[in-house]
């Protein structure tokens, strides 16, 4: 879709979403209207939930320069009990700083647990559009289901976001996006036909702030994040493509101040709770964090990037086993020891009937070449696969915590995977050797991926993924019972069209008490 028509969705999209709340789409003091990039809500607690908004006009004309105006903005907001803000429970102002970005993070309390609720901003006379929320359960309580939409990885060039229009229809009671909401560089230039060059890399805090802009100006992702709360976790290239912890690919010597550049900009365009109580300190900004949904489900939300081991013997790309040994040393971390500990308490303290831990890419060993031998096996070193010692650590304290219902969720490789977990992936499955858990990976939302055939021959050599498609584009549809969970994988007819028709390529059900794949 070109950017023009974005743009005129995107406006249509607010006055629908105005008209359907009862408001008038009003511009602030005669000014441009400063809600260009929607309203959002995440991090839902029994008893409160995060509101946010970015005061930003035109954000495609002028986006570098947009956010430099150095006063602050006094924003008000409500929060309702009804669409038509009749039975107001909440209000209040914000600052919005331009140390920030003039990003405002609301964190609403005293509100009803496991209910509804509308929510919205005004800047002087202008009131943005009105965004859906809703608390999780109180501590006690097992709710029915939890309806879970899961998405990853939308780079702007490469697609619509159809997908986030069928997010926003399926009216999900949260949305859990696992990492690539942005793309740090822009569009593609031909070098020549052969040979594709990125252009337009993010660099400083202005570049990435001005990337966010250009993404959420997007009509179908602004619906779904209006849709329902969000919970959200980072991978590489919110910051630089394949990083690992302090380093990117190339050694720059100035990669930690980029890399808190681009944290910044992430806080200032999420709906994020912060684990840390005081003012947000980027240089090493703590995401990982967990929730509860009642009784029904606890959720773990990693951080497999910002503490994490260099990758093995050289960087990321597809090494032979027998050719790289340090991928053997049990001293390599994926989640840094404080994570792998803060996760193991959160798994041996859960009373949840399922445990769901979300997270950036595929956990399941998936070897590019045939294991015949124990030497054997091609590996891409930037997943789990780079990483197996961090991986067995994490299986096997998964295994001991005795928590319930253990599900990966996973994106990152751009292909829906369904596979069954266990601490030995070159061993068949077993009463030593048993499955510990079932891990459900989602495909992109536009990003592009390998031939099928390619994904066909993987599965094929990799007996313990049992389904592998990635010719669509998409996201995961989940419905999580107190007996089972289903995963629906819903592909898009057309990632170029915003208003193409979607439909579940595969569903898969686990039932509590069995880990495994079974499909319906």
């Amino acid at each position: 879709m070109d950017r023009q028509r974005r743009v005129f969705l995107q406006g249509a999209a607010q006055l629908a979403a105005l008209a359907a709340g009862g408001v008038a789409c009003a511009r602030s003091d005669g000014g441009a209207y400063p809600f260009s990039l929607g309203v959002a809500s995440g991090s839902p607690l029994p008893h409160s939930v995060i509101l946010w908004t970015r005061v930003l006009a035109n954000p495609l004309a002028d986006p570098l320069n947009a956010a430099t105006v150095a006063v602050a903005f006094s924003v008000r907001w409500e929060v309702a009990e009804d669409q038509a803000f009749r039975h107001i429970v909440a209000k209040g102002a914000a600052q919005a700083l331009p140390a920030l970005g003039h990003s405002v993070h609301v964190d609403v309390t005293g509100l009803a647990p496991g209910r509804w609720y509308w929510y919205r901003f005004m800047l002087g006379d202008a009131v943005s559009p009105v965004g859906r929320t809703r608390t999780a359960p109180a501590a006690g309580d097992l709710p029915s289901m939890l309806r879970l939409a899961v998405a990853s990885c939308q780079h702007w060039e490469f697609g619509s976001y159809g997908a986030h229009r069928h997010i926003a229809a399926a009216a999900p009671d949260l949305v859990a996006f696992l990492g690539d909401y942005i793309y740090e560089w822009g569009p593609y230039r031909l070098k020549h036909p052969d040979q594709a060059v990125r252009s337009n890399e993010s660099l400083t805090l202005a570049d990435y702030r001005a990337r966010y802009a250009q993404y959420k100006s997007d009509a179908h992702l602004q619906a779904a994040h209006q849709a329902a709360p969000w919970i959200v976790t980072w991978d590489d290239h919110e910051v630089a493509n394949d990083y690992a912890g302090e380093r990117d690919r190339q050694g720059a010597p100035a990669f930690l101040a980029r890399r808190a550049a681009a944290y910044q900009a992430f806080y200032e365009h999420m709906p994020l709770r912060l684990a840390q109580q005081g003012q947000p300190v980027f240089a090493a900004f703590r995401l990982f964090q967990r929730y509860d949904w009642g009784r029904l489900a606890r959720i773990h939300m990693l951080d497999d990037r910002q503490y994490r081991a260099t990758h093995a013997c050289h960087p990321a790309g597809s090494v032979l086993r027998r050719d790289c040994a340090e991928l053997r040393d049990p001293g390599r971390t994926m989640l840094g020891g404080e994570q792998e500990a803060w996760l193991a308490a959160g798994l041996g303290s859960s009373n949840a009937r399922w445990n769901l831990i979300g997270q950036q890419t595929l956990m399941a060993q998936s070897t590019q070449t045939r294991i015949v031998k124990p030497d054997d096996g091609r590996f891409w070193t930037d997943g789990w696969d780079g990483y197996p010692a961090a991986r067995r650590r994490l299986l096997d304290a998964m295994q001991k915590s005795g928590a319930a219902n253990p599900l990966v969720l996973s994106g990152d490789v751009h292909t829906f995977y369904a596979a069954e977990l266990r601490c030995d992936f070159d061993k068949p499955a077993s009463s030593a050797n048993p499955v510990i858990a079932t891990e459900f990976c989602g495909t992109s939302v536009t990003s592009s991926s390998r031939p099928q055939q390619r994904t066909l021959d993987y599965v094929d050599m990799n007996p313990h993924i049992k389904y592998g498609r990635s010719d669509k584009r998409g996201f995961m549809l989940m419905e999580v019972t107190p007996a089972t969970t289903t995963a629906h994988f819903v592909g898009l007819d057309d990632v170029r069209d915003a208003g193409t028709a979607a439909a579940a390529v595969a569903s898969f059900v686990v039932n509590a008490g069995r880990p495994g794949v079974t499909r319906t």
